[in-house]
């Protein structure tokens, strides 16, 4: 920081970086406590878990989240596929029609 005061008088150094305005240290973080320690551990369990268990509590996870999901009946799911296949069609059909256009309008300008 500056030797430069603020100008409200209260004797307060004035910061001179960006980092320094918002509390940021530029130097060695301290020993004991505050900022620059690591996280603890807050809920008791072991750094190091075995691959096998890491893989099984992984498989639980996903079944759990796979309950959740809301599936659909077969009368959905086929609307939804008829809706996805008319839309699909629709767009390739507009595609190509714009395609046959612009081909069209390209041969117009250069001829052949």
């Amino acid at each position: 920081m500056t030797e430069e005061r603020e100008a409200d008088g209260t004797g307060r150094e004035r910061p001179s970086t960006a980092a320094d305005r918002r509390g940021r240290r530029s130097g060695p973080a301290p020993a004991e406590g505050g900022k620059g320690r690591a996280t603890a551990v807050r809920d008791n369990r072991p750094a190091r878990v075995s691959l096998p268990s890491r893989l099984v509590r992984f498989l639980r996870e996903v079944v759990a989240e796979l309950r959740k999901v809301i599936w659909p009946s077969r009368k959905q799911l086929v609307t939804y596929t008829i809706v996805v296949l008319v839309f699909v069609s629709f767009m390739v059909a507009l595609v190509a029609l714009l395609d046959f256009v612009f081909a069209q309008g390209v041969l117009f300008l250069f001829g052949t």
